[in-house]
């Protein structure tokens, strides 16, 4: 493997930082930050707000697993890469409370099927996993603290998988 000017610590450590930060920002507020004129109502508003933020991260977390398995299926050659990052993100959908999915089970919208030469299908996996990995540190500005940490570190592995699935590209015989 040739070396780079971007190692693997340096993208971990990176990636750390932002994580690092974004839960900092997600620590903010006082007491006074949730009271409202309708104190109740406003709470519950945050609790909705917080449960629909934690559902469309699952929902991104569960296709994220189908865009895995059908990389792997398409390409058995990748599936020694892809396994250990698939099985961090199921445990990222059981972190996120979404159903625990099987392997070889499909959520509701079936993402696009992997590209068929292999190289393409980990770019395209690796640009998904920044896609999520990017909507999760901007959901991070309004989650309440614990799910904000949550996300954040999620997001981290999700910036580091892309990575990874960049590495595993360039390495993986066309």
């Amino acid at each position: 493997m040739r070396r780079t000017g971007t190692t693997r610590r340096s993208a971990l450590t990176a990636t750390g930082a932002f994580a690092l930060g974004a839960v900092l920002t997600g620590c903010g507020g006082g007491p006074d930050a949730a009271t409202a004129p309708g104190g109740t109502d406003a709470a519950a508003d945050s609790l909705r707000a917080g449960k629909a933020l934690r559902a469309s991260a699952a929902r991104d977390s569960a296709s994220l697993l189908t865009r895995y398995e059908q990389v792997a299926a398409a390409h058995p050659v990748t599936e020694p890469g892809l396994a250990p990052m698939g099985a961090a993100v199921r445990e990222h959908l059981a972190a996120l409370g979404g159903p625990a999915k099987a392997a070889g089970g499909s959520p509701a919208p079936a993402p696009p099927a992997a590209a068929t030469d292999v190289r393409a299908a980990l770019r395209e996996l690796a640009a998904e996993e920044r896609r999520v990995a990017d909507g999760r540190a901007t959901a991070l500005l309004t989650a309440e603290p614990e799910l904000a940490r949550l996300l954040a570190s999620i997001a981290a592995a999700g910036a580091a998988h892309a990575y990874l699935l960049t590495e595993l590209a360039k390495e993986t015989p066309a």
